[in-house]
């Protein structure tokens, strides 16, 4: 699905120059579930912003599907993203203003989806992460646990090749973080690709796959036995 080769990123001021990835070499195929994991600050969120086109790499290649991004202009990268990557964040980020339904809703106004098939599909994701009779309600009425389902759906209803998770349960009590992780877990048995930044041993363990970084390096990767 993807293959990053000798991908670095480096951030310049007047004063420093700071390298977050130094050749970087990774292939992930389609139906993966990988966790990506390392102390704060080795580049595990600069990694997954390549991967998903909000930044560009300094250096190196990068093959999506049949894309080479690493040159591809911002118009093409935004349209290659909105097509084929879901993003779950760590702080949700859904908009205050509008219901959970529309919060779902918006990835598909981008896609210029029929106002028809759009109820559909919402309709089908909601019920899927077991939100639909929330659909009505505002963020705000929303537990931590129901907003992730929420930002969860979002991600999938446009039916992406590949979902990026940064952190899903990084705002999470151990409870509603299990039930989100239990999720990505299904998510994947039935095709879903998923690369997952996370901090914790435990929920790298639903991945099959786990990449350790290490100021801006891969420096162990782990694949664990189909259960």
């Amino acid at each position: 699905m993807l293959k990053l080769h000798n991908i670095s990123k480096i951030y310049q001021t007047d004063e420093v120059e700071t390298t977050a990835l130094d050749n970087i070499n990774i292939e992930i195929e389609k139906g993966e579930f990988v966790a990506i994991m390392g102390p704060s600050g080795c580049g595990k969120s600069t990694l997954l912003n390549i991967v998903g086109m909000l930044d560009t790499p300094s250096h190196g290649k990068y093959h999506f599907l049949e894309h080479e991004v690493a040159q591809a202009s911002e118009r093409q990268l935004a349209e290659i993203r909105k097509r084929n990557i879901g993003f779950i964040f760590q702080s949700f980020n859904l908009i205050d203003e509008l219901t959970v339904f529309e919060n779902v809703e918006l990835a598909l106004l981008y896609n210029s989806v029929p106002a028809g098939e759009r109820k559909e599909r919402v309709d089908r994701v909601l019920d899927k992460v077991g939100i639909a009779h929330r659909a009505k309600h505002m963020p705000s009425q929303l537990s931590g646990g129901q907003q992730q389902r929420v930002a969860v759906a979002r991600a999938l209803v446009a039916e992406p090749a590949m979902i990026l998770a940064d952190e899903p349960t990084g705002n999470l009590d151990s409870a509603h973080g299990e039930e989100v992780m239990e999720m990505l877990k299904q998510l994947n048995e039935e095709g879903a690709t998923i690369i997952m930044v996370t901090h914790s041993p435990a929920h790298a363990d639903y991945a099959r796959r786990t990449i350790n970084l290490f100021d801006g390096q891969v420096v162990t990767e782990m694949h664990r036995a189909a259960e």
